[in-house]
Parts: C-alpha cells; structure tokens; sequence
C-alpha cells in the first residue's frame, strides 16, 4: 500500500531542505529524499569548503604584500590548517547527521534513496511508494560534467568533490576549465606552492561574464605564476607513472594531479517525469513563475534553469513553499541574478551583461571604472586590481546589469544588486552619497562616465 503524505522533496541541498523544513514546521507531512548527504553540494564540496580554501590563500597573498606596505614577513604555506577546517567545521568529516537532524527535528521524515515520479502525485523510493497530496517539489540539482576526451576516462583525475577532500596542495596541477570553480580552485592551489596550469577551450577565463572580467584574471594569474592556455581544445589525457600529460594542439603539458571543472551537468534524466508529461530532455526543466513544471510538481535549484547558486535555489524554494502554502508571493523574477567569482580579486556581477543586452535588442550605453586609480584603490596599493562596469538602458534610464571586480568585489555588489533589481534610474544613483575613500566610491565615478 502506498503511503499518504502531504509533500514529497527530491534532493535535500539548500533548496530542498529549505522546502521541505518550511513546509513541515507549517505542519504538513513531508517526506525529504535524499541519495548522497543531506545539505547537498554546497556545504560538502562547493561553497562552504572552496571558501575556506580561497580564505587560506588570501591570508598567505596578504602576507607576501607586507613588505610593499609595512615591513617584512616569511611566509611558509601549510595547506594541513585547511584540510583540517574543511573536515572539522565544514563537512564533519563528510557526514550530514547534524543536517539530518535539523530537518527531522522541524517535523520531517528523511527517506535515503533514489527517487522517481511514476506519476501524478506518485512517487517511488526503493520499494516505498509515496501518494503525494500537495506537492512534490525536485531539487535533485547537478554532477560534475566530465568531457568526452580520448585517454581522461581512464585516470583518476579530481573533480571539485576530490580536490576538497586533499589533505595538502599536490607540487603540480592541470585545471580543465576556465569558469569559477576551476579559477578559485587553481588560484588558492597556487598559492599554497602548487604549479598551476589552466587550460580553457574558449578564447578567455569567464566566457560568460563580461570579457574585462576575464582579461583581470587572467592578468592576475600571470602574475601570479599560473599558466594560462585560452582558445586550448584538450585534444588527450594520459597518466603515466603518478603524472598526468595533457595535449592541446602543440603544447603538452605534464602534471600530479588533474581538475577536471569544466561544468555540470543536471540530474533530471531518471526522475520518471515523463509520467507527468514534463520533457526532461534539455539541460534544465521549465518551471513557471511558482516553480511549477506539472500540476502539484515544482523544480527549484539547478535543474530549474536560472543558475547553479546556493542562493538561486533558496530563492526559489521560497517561491515554491509559498505556493504550496498559499502565501502571498509574485513569483519568480530573474532581471537581477547576482553571481560571484571568488578569485583575488572577486569578480561580482548581476544582470545583463553587454553582449547579452545587445542580444536583447537594447539600447545601450557602457562604462568603465576602474579600481586602481580610484581613491580606495590607490590607498590599497598592492593587490587592488579591478574595476566597475556599468551596463545602462538609455531607453528606460535604469542598469541592467553591472560588474564589481575588486578586492571587495562579491561586496561592492549589493548595492549594484538593489539599483539593477529595482530598476533605480540613473539619475537617482547620481545623486546618491558616496562614503569617502570606498571601494563602492567607484560606482560614482563609472555613473559619471555613462
């Protein structure tokens, strides 16, 4: 006999655990499905842990630029002090008893598994069926893509999950992919004493964000002593005798260890949507404004199209509970993603950005500021690259997009957030006070270019 309950979560990350918490302490029954650990990928191998790595090599970075401003200092990088963070006060060694216990204590029963829809208001995990009344809400979220190249499939190469789990930076690294994961990743490696090499099929570093973006990184890390391969298809992968050799084109480049961070990929295909006729062809599914994909189904997080954030997938399932609950609440909007790179310096951005505004038929106007001859940025000195990037609608007169790149970059980004969000128009932002000397000063000035 199938089991009646009030609401089904597939996928117990942020997003999912959000829902289901919500709506159990609203006191439905929920069941949470979950096939890995309970928190989802932010907390294990993303965000959280990624995080503690970039704060460690910024630490080191900071100290090396002492005897340009105030003295001297040895630095001697030690990547066991991280290593052991990431396991005492991210992960728990990998296990999500705490998270566990936070959802059942909200009034949810956690159910460890696979998860299929057989149909409306039906689902099946194991040999338990489920008879769904309300709402069966999916987050079953995304898995490292790993590319078709000859030779990669045979080596044991890292993905963020295993680059996480080291327990010291290797002498020598090859990151495949030239987005976020794979620039936060090498960046903090290299910092630590690890030889860095990074190669990105595209012409440059951030492909989707606004090519000044990609250019500061990619300055920074020559800087720095990554190499850099752009516009570099891998063309084969082996690994011979503990080393990787990596070929693209006429270079080959030999190393320890391999990153492979060149995407992910959603876990739709299996879900059984078909019988509740949803195509799960695509790389994402088409929820509406409430979340909703079928009738009493919802999808949040990154299978729901709209960016692979922690806070994507929290804001959606606010959305989605609210539906659920009858709340008030207008649904979806997407005019004003924020994203963060964090890299040193941090690349923030929300909104459009030119390329696409252009694509949108827009009528646009752009500026640049940039970091290093503004007040703060002089102040700084060492370790001040960036810039702000202003991208306007001179129809409406309102931002529809914008970068903050900077040593406070993901920061300086909230304020740029508001104005994209709440369409503020330009002249409003003009007559703003500034506080002197900021970072966020520099937002003044890209308006004043405009």
């Amino acid at each position: 006999m199938a089991e009646q309950v009030d609401a089904v979560v597939v996928g117990m990350g942020p997003g999912g655990e959000s829902a289901a918490a919500t709506l159990a302490r609203a006191g439905l029954t929920v069941v949470g499905v979950e096939r890995r650990l309970v928190g989802g990928e932010c907390p294990y191998y993303g965000c959280i842990p990624t995080k503690m790595m970039v704060r460690g090599s910024d630490a080191l970075a900071e100290a090396r630029r002492v005897p340009a401003l105030s003295g001297a200092a040895d630095v001697t990088p030690d990547f066991a002090p991280v290593a052991a963070r990431i396991r005492g006060e991210a992960t728990d060694d990998w296990n999500d008893q705490v998270a566990a216990d936070r959802f059942t204590d909200a009034g949810g029963r956690l159910v460890r598994g696979e998860a299929v829809v057989t149909g409306p208001g039906a689902v099946r995990v194991g040999d338990q069926d489920f008879t769904v009344a309300k709402a069966i809400i999916l987050n079953t979220g995304t898995e490292p893509a790993v590319p078709p190249i000859p030779g990669l499939a045979d080596t044991p190469y890292w993905t963020n999950r295993d680059a996480v789990a080291a327990t010291e930076a290797p002498h020598s690294l090859i990151v495949l992919g030239g987005g976020a994961i794979g620039l936060e990743m090498a960046q903090a490696f290299s910092r630590f004493g690890t030889q860095v090499t990074v190669f990105e099929a595209a012409d440059r570093l951030l492909a989707l964000e606004e090519p000044e973006s990609g250019d500061l990184i990619a300055g920074v890390f020559r800087t720095e002593g990554i190499a850099l391969h752009t516009g570099a298809a891998v063309e084969h992968v082996s690994h011979d005798d503990g080393r990787f050799a990596v070929k693209a084109g006429t270079v080959t480049v030999e190393a320890d260890r391999l990153l492979v961070a060149t995407g992910r990929k959603p876990n739709i295909g299996g879900l059984g949507l078909d019988t509740v006729g949803v195509d799960a062809s695509g790389r994402s599914l088409s929820p509406d404004e409430h979340m909703r994909v079928a009738d009493g189904v919802y999808a949040i997080g990154d299978i729901a199209g709209h960016g692979a954030f922690t806070h994507m997938s929290m804001y959606q399932a606010k959305i989605a509970t609210d539906h659920v609950l009858g709340n008030d609440n207008p649904g979806a909007e997407y005019h004003a993603v924020p994203r963060v790179t964090f890299t040193d310096p941090e690349v923030g951005a929300v909104g459009l950005t030119e390329k696409q505004a252009k694509d949108q038929g827009l009528q646009i106007a752009t500026s640049v500021s940039e970091i290093p001859s503004s007040s703060r940025g002089w102040i700084h000195k060492t370790g001040n690259e960036g810039f702000i990037k202003l991208v306007a609608d001179t129809d409406r007169g309102i931002l529809v997009g914008a970068t903050s790149a900077g040593p406070t970059g993901g920061e300086v980004l909230s304020m740029l957030t508001l104005a994209v969000h709440e369409r503020t128009p330009i002249t409003r932002l003009r007559q703003m006070i500034y506080a002197y000397p900021t970072f966020h000063r520099a937002v003044e000035d890209a308006l004043s270019r405009l």
